[in-house]
């Protein structure tokens, strides 16, 4: 990279580095989940609107997945602070620890997040409860196995790689195409002549 290149890095660190100390770094990653899940909707929609000539894109839609998102960024940020506080590991040496906190992960966060999202959803846009309820029972087991494929090697990485401060931000990046897969399931469109629950 040529000298400029690396003081223009530079600078951009120096200018964010603030973002992920303190008390602001709450804020950071409360506002990256939101605007992460808003993008990943944002390229559901994209793809739909290609796929199905006269549709059009949905701001509401996307603003309640950026307000699901914020939603979710303080849960995510106490839960790695706190995740870090049980099983504190580092490095390859500590493998086994770090192998507990992606189980860890998986069996106590993951479904907590995904009724969260569920339900959550469903109140933003004016669903009863007890059809919100009915979406998550249809939509869990699918969300749950898919999460298993895609998060656990991210977490690894995360767990073994990436500085405390930083872990959110991590996921939001990550997250990018797996919101992207969370609006289409949310969204998808029932097949034609299709009995109740059947979907693309």
């Amino acid at each position: 990279m040529a000298p400029g290149g690396w003081r223009l890095v530079r600078g951009l660190w120096a200018a964010g580095k603030p973002l992920f100390e303190g008390r602001v770094l709450l804020v950071t990653n409360t506002l990256g989940c939101g605007a992460l899940m808003a993008a990943g909707d944002g390229v559901r929609q994209s793809w739909e609107i290609r796929a199905r000539p006269g549709q059009r894109f949905n701001l509401r839609r996307s603003a309640s997945m950026f307000a699901m998102g914020c939603s979710m960024g303080p849960f995510l940020h106490y839960w790695y602070l706190w995740l870090d506080r049980l099983l504190p590991a580092s490095g390859l040496r500590s493998l086994p620890t770090i192998l507990r906190k992606v189980l860890v992960d998986q069996l106590v966060a993951t479904p907590v997040l995904g009724v969260w999202y569920f339900l959550g959803l469903g109140w933003l846009e004016g669903q009863t409860l007890d059809e919100s309820c009915q979406e998550l029972r249809d939509k869990f087991w699918e969300f749950y196995k898919a999460d298993w494929c895609v998060w656990p090697p991210a977490q690894l990485v995360n767990f073994l790689f990436v500085p405390s401060q930083f872990r959110v931000t991590y996921i939001n990046g990550v997250t990018l195409g797996w919101d992207t897969y969370l609006s289409y399931l949310k969204y998808r469109c029932p097949k034609p002549n299709a009995g109740p629950g059947a979907s693309d």
